[in-house]
């Protein structure tokens, strides 16, 4: 009997740790209600980057370096990209993908149901499909932060995007996230 169950111990032990990455990746989001970060996105090639501020649930505030110089604003219901050239788009949140990143009572409903792929011991990812919608989000495997997500956006461009010098839980002006007047 006590082979027995040293062998089911043997055989289990590496789920014990995938469960334990899960479990510490969820106590994270669940500890989070506001990120600020610096990013790198990757669409199709063309690499941007910027700062940006994510509260829960559904509020983005990015502001594109000077080169770009342009704003992403989602008040949780609307997504409005306003360009260099003074051009507005204007989307509902939930045909995005950032609807599902964006929600991360969402994102720990899917981490709970998914198997985790950690890759070179570094990352931590998931990958799910909601409504045509491939999402790949990446954690840290040290430190269990949201690190970034790949998507296809709107326009079926391949978006990659990173996430770097992560700060959680700052406070924030009660309109950061009102979105900019159309001319």
């Amino acid at each position: 009997m006590k082979r027995f169950f040293l062998l089911l111990i043997i055989i289990n032990f590496p789920n014990l740790g995938l469960a334990a990455i899960k479990d510490k990746i969820i106590n994270n989001l669940n500890s989070i209600e506001n990120l600020s970060f610096k990013f790198e996105q990757n669409i199709n090639g063309k690499i941007e980057t910027g700062d940006c501020v994510i509260q829960y649930p559904k509020k983005i505030f990015c502001r594109y370096d000077k080169l770009n110089n342009k704003i992403l604003v989602s008040n949780g219901t609307s997504l409005v990209i306003k360009t260099n050239n003074g051009n507005y788009y204007r989307y509902r949140i939930e045909r995005t993908p950032l609807n599902y990143i964006l929600d991360k009572n969402f994102l720990i409903q899917e981490i709970q149901n998914l198997k985790e792929r950690v890759v070179d011991n570094k990352f931590v990812n998931f990958t799910f499909f909601k409504n045509e919608n491939e999402i790949n989000i990446f954690f840290d495997a040290q430190n269990y932060e949201l690190i970034g997500w790949q998507t296809l956006d709107i326009y079926q461009n391949l978006n990659i995007t990173y996430l770097y010098t992560i700060r959680k839980n700052q406070i924030l002006e009660k309109n950061f996230f009102k979105l900019p007047p159309i001319n």
